[in-house]
């Protein structure tokens, strides 16, 4: 069956950086996309970047343009989230997401989530 791990979440200060992976078994990365969503308290999931499965290209949230970066394996398919100049809002549970597309409304399988917490 269809299973996504992620890893790679924890504590890090103000202005650090963390990499987050996913893991997907039972799918491969060719055929499916790959998005990060997060969800702080108070606040509704946020959509916070997407790789594609045909042309590898990527897609941000404004809040993370410049300061995240979305990458994929295809031969271990496994996605990497690197994370830099970390601020206390990007505090929030992470998890993975695989759809068809990333324009895809629809995203059939979900990771359990990892915390990211940026605290001093």
């Amino acid at each position: 069956q269809v299973q996504l791990v992620e890893s790679g979440g924890g504590l890090v200060q103000p202005g650090g950086s963390l990499r987050l992976s996913c893991a997907a078994f039972g799918l491969t990365l060719d055929y499916y996309a790959i998005a990060w969503f997060r969800q702080a308290p108070g606040k509704e999931r946020e959509g916070v970047s997407c790789i594609s499965a045909n042309d590898g290209s990527t897609e941000y949230a404004d809040s993370v343009k410049d300061r995240f970066t979305i990458s994929k394996d295809n031969a271990e398919n496994t996605v990497y989230l690197q994370m830099n100049s970390l601020k206390p809002e990007d505090t929030a549970v992470y998890h993975c997401a695989a759809a068809f597309d990333c324009g895809d409304p629809t995203y059939d399988y979900w990771g359990q989530g990892t915390q990211v917490t940026v605290s001093s």
